[in-house]
């Protein structure tokens, strides 16, 4: 993923959120995350505790279980990550 891109995706978070989520604490937990994460529900769950706790966003049980399912149904690998965060951007 480019440079300006993550700086971009990290603004606009942001701006959108109102917090100030550092590029550091998304690099923690983004080198946490492997294929097997992507597929597997309570790793899974995991990570969207932290992202919401990083945020410092409280997250529906009922969204969670959306995220879940549509991330396992799409079969999203981080491979195509950057390709959705721009499909996010346009929007």
């Amino acid at each position: 993923m480019s440079k300006n891109l993550s700086k971009d995706v990290l603004n606009a978070i942001n701006k959108k959120t109102g917090k100030g989520i550092t590029e550091n604490s998304v690099k923690k937990i983004a080198s946490g995350i492997t294929a097997e994460t992507m597929q597997d529900e309570a790793e899974l769950r995991k990570l969207i505790k932290q992202v919401s706790e990083m945020a410092k966003v409280k997250v529906a049980d009922s969204t969670v279980n959306d995220i879940v399912k549509a991330v396992k149904a799409t079969g999203m690998s981080t491979a195509n990550m950057e390709s959705l965060i721009n499909m996010m951007m346009k929007k």
